[in-house]
């Protein structure tokens, strides 16, 4: 009895490491620049610039999302199992007193552990690696309970198969765009509407209280004990006690630079195509593809459509941009954190229709100029119906469905090879 319930209690704990585990690698995987945005903030935080190592930065997200993406599927396949699970246990033991001091210290908003798809406050990330922590030691400890779903004759297959796949993810996301988006600029957003807040929607609450002073002695008040006025003000202080709602894009705003003007409004309630080429940063963009964006320029101009360039970048980024392009579209400006989370390149082309996202390209996949009134015209019919759900589900049948099948495979054949041993036993 106390056999069985040790191993129920391993198989948890193997369950528990290796679905976090895969996710955590698989979101990392899906958005690695969102993953090395992340890591900026942390060296940041640490005191360490890595604005001159993005690309280095970049590969080392891509590699962390494949570590944690393999060990999740070696743990729940029982690969190695000894040598995954004492590395798991070493990957908790850095983490959880790590994030222990993010929960502490508050560095960063968010760990930023699961991308966009799942946002934990720092401490629901620390008691997160507590549970996984035991777990590893759980697992760690009692290595040979966890039963094998392959053989070990096929383990190479299942190792170097997931390699392959966590490895072509992210390069889809850097050389085209993140194959799922969990960001508020996703396709068929209406911005507008997701800057908004609803009627109904509850206010956040505060509490505010007044520090006085009379005769020397201070004391705090509320609003509902406020002191007469022998009291002399000293200080106020507000606290949050309810959050409220915040609505899912609060920091988008963007600003002519010819004229200073807060054009926002302007382009969400544009009631036709309005094009923006977002550069968050000019002096780092991509120019490879200019005969694209200037031909997607060309197409709105014909069609009387808006074209605008978002950046961050000051005036002689601008100017040199334009020398180098020939570009005849005018700036505006808009904060960079805001520009990388709406597309993740560098430059990207957003396109709004009444201010709702209908399509977003890497410069890299901008359809051709030949193209544009096709691709314009099915977008107005049909608009894009790549939900995340369904693209989940195709990177879910890419991946499991192989997998799926060498188990069964291989078990098949190791329960042939049993009763054949069975049968020359008898015999």
């Amino acid at each position: 009895m106390k056999r069985r319930l040790l191993i129920a209690l391993v198989m948890v704990a193997r369950l528990l490491l290796a679905i976090t585990f895969v996710f955590s690698g698989f979101t990392k995987a899906v958005d690695p620049m969102g993953t090395q945005i992340k890591l900026i903030d942390y060296g940041h935080a640490l005191g360490i610039s890595l604005n001159e190592w993005t690309w280095f930065v970049l590969l080392a997200a891509c590699a962390l999302a494949a570590v944690e993406f393999t060990l999740g599927i070696c743990m729940l396949f029982a690969i190695r199992r000894r040598l995954t699970g004492r590395l798991m246990l070493l990957v908790m033991l850095v983490m959880t007193p790590f994030t222990l001091w993010i929960a502490i210290a508050d560095p960063v908003k968010d760990c930023g552990c699961f991308g966009d798809a799942l946002v934990l406050t720092n401490w629901q990330t620390f008691w997160k690696n507590v549970v996984l922590l035991i777990s590893a030691i759980i697992v760690s400890r009692w290595a040979r309970l966890t039963p094998r779903f392959v053989g070990p004759a096929n383990q190479w297959i299942v190792v170097n198969y997931s390699l392959i796949f966590i490895v072509i993810v992210p390069s889809i996301a850097i050389f085209d765009l993140p194959v799922m988006d969990f960001r508020p600029y996703r396709v068929g957003v209406n911005i507008a509407e997701a800057m908004t807040i609803p009627d109904d929607a509850e206010p956040p609450v505060f509490r505010t209280t007044y520090i006085m002073e009379r005769d020397g002695e201070q004391r705090e008040f509320t609003l509902d004990d406020y002191p007469d006025s022998t009291w002399t003000f000293v200080d106020r202080r507000d606290e949050m006690i309810s959050a409220g709602y915040e609505p899912p894009i609060t920091d988008f705003q963007v600003f002519d630079l010819t004229t200073g003007d807060d054009i926002t409004w302007e382009l969400i309630e544009d009631t036709g195509y309005v094009w923006l080429l977002v550069a968050p940063r000019l002096e780092h963009a991509d120019d490879s593809q200019l005969d694209l964006i200037n031909a997607a320029h060309d197409y709105a101009r014909e069609h009387q459509q808006r074209f605008v360039c978002l950046t961050s970048s000051g005036q002689e980024w601008r100017e040199r941009w334009s020398d180098l392009t020939g570009a005849e579209y005018p700036y505006a400006f808009t904060d960079a954190t805001v520009l990388q989370t709406m597309v993740r390149a560098n430059p990207g082309m957003v396109l709004l229709h009444g201010g709702t996202v209908v399509a977003k390209w890497n410069t890299n996949r901008l359809p051709i100029e030949d193209e544009l009134p096709r691709v314009v015209a099915q977008l107005s019919t049909q608009g894009n119906k790549k939900s995340n759900s369904r693209r989940a589900l195709q990177m879910l049948l890419w991946y499991v469905v192989p997998l799926t099948i060498l188990a069964i495979a291989d078990r098949a054949i190791l329960w042939t090879r049993w009763v054949r041993r069975r049968k020359k036993t008898k015999n």
